[in-house]
This record gives structure tokens, sequence and C-alpha cells, in this order.
């Protein structure tokens, strides 16, 4: 990089302080936080990522120095909101991933709801005795949100899940998106995402076990911010 193009010392103390009251903001949003999954926190969150980010990279080409953080994901995240100031729709795509881990337990729920279909004269044909078959009846008794509370129940385990909320001007025509939900999710349309996956608990694992940090001086330690999930 030439001298003309690095930016100067006074961009870089611009881009630390930029950092600090990023940082202020994101702790004055995680004690304010009104739960889990507060969009305020997670909007602190990436503006604090962003801050970072911009920094290591100013402080990089001024001083080819670089700091000790690392944010994850930072090359899959978002791109800036550009929807509407004022939505009058929105959309909230979910996806959560199981895996079968107690086979005979699930086909047990199926048989359950099966004979209690019987009791109620709602007889059909038997589903129960296959495990696709049982995954349909127990999705087709119980809200996705009620077998996520009761996975385990259903022999099943959690794997990674997402949420995004995406805004729009106007309510999708009746019937417009069915066949191909999630396609057409412009990113740039995203008010907020929620990511939940064993990896952001293993990542955080590796940091706190001493055996696994690096002591050497000269090597980056990469630290993974506490609330990498979100």
């Amino acid at each position: 990089m030439s001298d003309a193009a690095q930016p100067t010392a006074a961009e870089v103390r611009a881009a630390a302080e930029a950092v600090k009251a990023a940082l202020d903001r994101h702790l004055a949003a995680v004690e304010r936080r009104s739960g889990e999954d507060d969009p305020a926190v997670y909007e602190a969150f990436n503006q604090l990522a962003a801050a970072a980010e911009a920094y290591d990279e100013l402080l990089y080409d001024r001083y080819d120095e670089v700091t000790p953080f690392e944010i994850p994901g930072a090359d899959d995240a978002l791109p800036p909101y550009a929807g509407p100031e004022e939505p009058n729709a929105l959309s909230v795509l979910i996806r959560r991933d199981y895996t079968v881990v107690e086979p005979q337990r699930l086909l047990a729920q199926a048989r359950r709801i099966e004979t209690a279909d019987e009791d109620d004269g709602r007889a059909g044909v038997s589903a129960s005795g296959t495990v696709h078959g049982a995954l349909g009846l127990l999705f087709g008794e119980f809200e996705p949100d009620e077998i996520a509370s009761r996975h385990k129940e259903f022999g099943l385990e959690e794997g990674d899940s997402t949420l995004w909320v995406t805004a729009a001007d106007e309510p999708a025509e009746a019937g417009e998106w069915l066949e191909a939900p999630f396609e057409q999710v412009d990113p740039q349309q995203v008010v907020c995402r929620f990511d939940v996956s064993a990896v952001f608990d293993d990542d955080i694992d590796d940091v706190e076990d001493p055996d696994d940090l690096d002591t050497d001086p000269d090597e980056d330690e990469g630290l993974e911010p506490l609330d990498a999930e979100r």
C-alpha cells in the first residue's frame, strides 16, 4: 500500500474511539436486555463487530499491527439493511434441525397419537410403524414450537436453528411463495437474525480451556465474543 493510501493517525484514533463507544452501547444494551433474544442487544453486537473490524483494518494499514479479537462469521454477515423504514408487512423464516436419536421413543409417541385418534373416531391408515410416518403424525399433531420445547420426549436431538425477520412494503399475494418459501429472501430486507448452533458453544469452550490457550506472545489469541451465537 502506498503512503498516500494509508489512513492517518487521526483516522486510526477515531476508529479506536468508535470501538470504545460501541463497547459502551453494547454493555448498556446487555444491562437493559428484555429477554434472551432482545433485538437491541443483537443490534449493539453487530455495531460493535463492525467498529472492531474497521479499527483492525485501519490499525493494520497504518501500523502493520492487529488486534487479538476475532469476529466470528464476519465473512457471512448480512449486508446493511436497505428495506422500508416503516414496513407494512413482515415475514418470519425459521429453520430448526433435529436428529432422530431414539426411534423407538418417536414411534411410541406416534402410536399414542393414533390411539387417541381412534378413540375420537378419527381412525385412518396406520403411519406409526415407520420413522417418516411417525414424524408426519408428530408434526401434524403438535405446533413446531411445542416440538422444539419437548423434543427429548419425541426422541429428537436439537441441531442448528435460525430465525430471520424480513420486512416488506406490502404483504405477499396469497399462495405466491408456498412452492419455494425460502428462495426469494433479499438479505437487505432482513431486519434481524438469530442463530443457535453448538459450534458457538464449542468455540467458547476452546477459549476457556487453559490447555487450549496459546501462550506464545508472538501469536494472536483469537478470542471469541461470548455473544457469538447472535
